[in-house]
């Protein structure tokens, strides 16, 4: 496997950079706590401050793992993150993409974003396998995994609770030669 990054990824709509510190402004802490944006994710279990989200940088250094900034190209915006979770052993990448902006849902920046770094990761990074999962009513992280070519994988039935209701968990992944 190749070294994990390079310094920015460009697609059509965005550029993915290295998550840095100066990342940590008040709108992106004010997502994490939006029940809107976090609603399929476990991040809404938690209060996120200054603090919080220092640490969680911090969990990346010294290892394979990317914690990105997904900005648009055309006003140089953050508009959300990304990680991919790398294991050279196995030379697979799970992925993670967060579109945090509300005002930038619906507008291709997901996708975009998603297509970037999945490319990157299957055709340069030497990963074989990326993989993804989701919450089965996250529509717009399934048009995503599915838009991009990954295969259903697994499904883990009422595995999370939203709002007391159970949800089930599905699992996508691509392969390097699909």
């Amino acid at each position: 496997m190749r070294p994990p990054f390079v310094a920015v990824l460009k697609g059509k709509k965005v550029e993915l950079l290295p998550f840095t510190e100066a990342d940590i402004t008040s709108a992106y802490l004010a997502w994490l706590n939006d029940p809107r944006v976090t609603r399929f994710s476990n991040q809404r279990f938690l209060i996120h401050d200054e603090s919080s989200s220092k640490a969680y940088l911090a969990s990346f250094s010294g290892t394979d793992n990317l914690f990105l900034s997904v900005r648009s190209r055309e006003n140089g915006r953050t508009v959300g993150t990304m990680t991919a979770y790398i294991n050279r052993h196995h030379e697979t990448a799970d992925v993670g993409l967060l579109v945090g902006d509300p005002y930038s849902w619906g507008k291709g920046y997901g996708w975009d974003a998603w297509n970037t770094l999945g490319s990157w990761l299957l055709n340069h990074a030497g990963v074989r396998k990326l993989t993804a999962g989701t919450v089965a009513e996250n529509v717009a992280m399934l048009r995503i995994m599915q838009r991009f070519g990954m295969k259903h994988e697994a499904t883990r039935f009422a595995q999370e609770l939203i709002d007391g209701v159970p949800h089930d968990i599905v699992y996508y992944a691509k392969f390097f030669d699909e």
